[in-house]
């Protein structure tokens, strides 16, 4: 258990986003490791990279010796690994709603516009930006139209997406909302999410996991 943390991220990966705004949640101490997801054809599909990482993807955590994938299971070690500023509910019944939202966002709204999925579609079945972009609104829109009546309808749901304290729900919300602005989706009907989503953004440790405030970030203009 041992050793230091190093997460191997790219600025506008929203899985590694979510990981970076849970390090931060946490107070933990990390070393950034870019990986460059397009540059030269994408650095994770290169050999040295693929011994970190088999399938390619970030973000990976490593913590000494020990790597970890995934961005779910890469925040719950984190949260059974230091015990300070838990990221998960008391209770197993909010814990599994927590989870609940969380893995809607991690397995039925993002791996829909993930970068490899994107370039699928284009170079398989020549989509064009347009049809790309709407194929992100659509799935983006079907998503948030369960969230917001998960948490419209729940009184667990306080000024973060469960109680008073943000947790693993909003280490996921929030990227996805990025990208739904990204992507220009109108927000405008899911008013739970944009509160909850404002609130989180005036943390510190949501701002710091920011995409633009990362080093690896492309200058302004």
């Amino acid at each position: 258990m041992s050793g230091g943390l190093r997460l191997y991220s790219y600025w506008r990966s929203s899985a590694a986003y979510r990981v970076r705004i849970a390090l931060n949640l946490k107070g933990l101490d990390y070393q950034l490791a870019p990986v460059h997801l397009v540059r030269g054809g994408g650095e994770q599909h290169g050999a040295e990279f693929r011994k970190v990482n088999p399938q390619g993807l970030v973000p990976t955590l490593q913590h000494g010796q020990r790597l970890v994938r995934q961005s779910m299971a890469i925040i719950e070690y984190l949260d059974e690994t230091f015990a300070d500023q838990p990221l998960l509910p008391a209770t197993a019944r909010e814990r599994a709603r927590v989870r609940g939202l969380a893995q809607l966002i991690a397995c039925d709204m993002h791996p829909l516009g993930n970068l490899r999925v994107l370039q699928y579609l284009e170079r398989e079945f020549k989509a064009t930006p347009e049809q790309r972009e709407a194929w992100i609104r659509h799935w983006l829109a079907l998503g948030f139209e369960a969230i917001e009546a998960l948490l419209a309808e729940n009184p667990s749901t306080g000024a973060f997406c469960d109680g008073e304290h943000p947790g693993l729900a909003d280490c996921l919300l929030v990227p996805m909302v990025y990208n739904a602005r990204r992507f220009a989706l109108d927000l405008s009907p899911y008013p739970a999410v944009r509160r909850i989503d404002a609130q989180c953004l005036t943390l510190e440790a949501f701002q710091r996991a920011a995409p633009e405030a990362q080093p690896d970030a492309p200058p302004p203009g």
